[in-house]
């Protein structure tokens, strides 16, 4: 099953190989204390939200962690 925007953020978390891609997109936001409160949100709701800009989320940089994630669990 390939990740999409409406992936809950978790689910995306949850695998060990998709953290470090996470992490090079998106620096902090594993060991961010707001993860946990994002955990249940899909992508596209973090998106939404002001703290994504804090965060250093946009959906470009969003669509590209999913292509590389899914690439690399492909």
């Amino acid at each position: 099953m390939a990740f999409t925007l409406d992936t809950p953020l978790g689910e995306l978390l949850d695998h060990p190989q998709a953290r470090p891609i996470i992490d090079k997109y998106v620096p902090g936001l594993v060991e961010s204390p707001m993860v946990g409160m994002l955990k249940g949100m899909t992508i596209n709701m973090v998106l939404s939200m002001p703290q994504a800009i804090q965060l250093g989320i946009t959906k470009d940089k969003a669509e590209q962690m999913l292509a590389e994630v899914n690439k690399r669990l492909g």
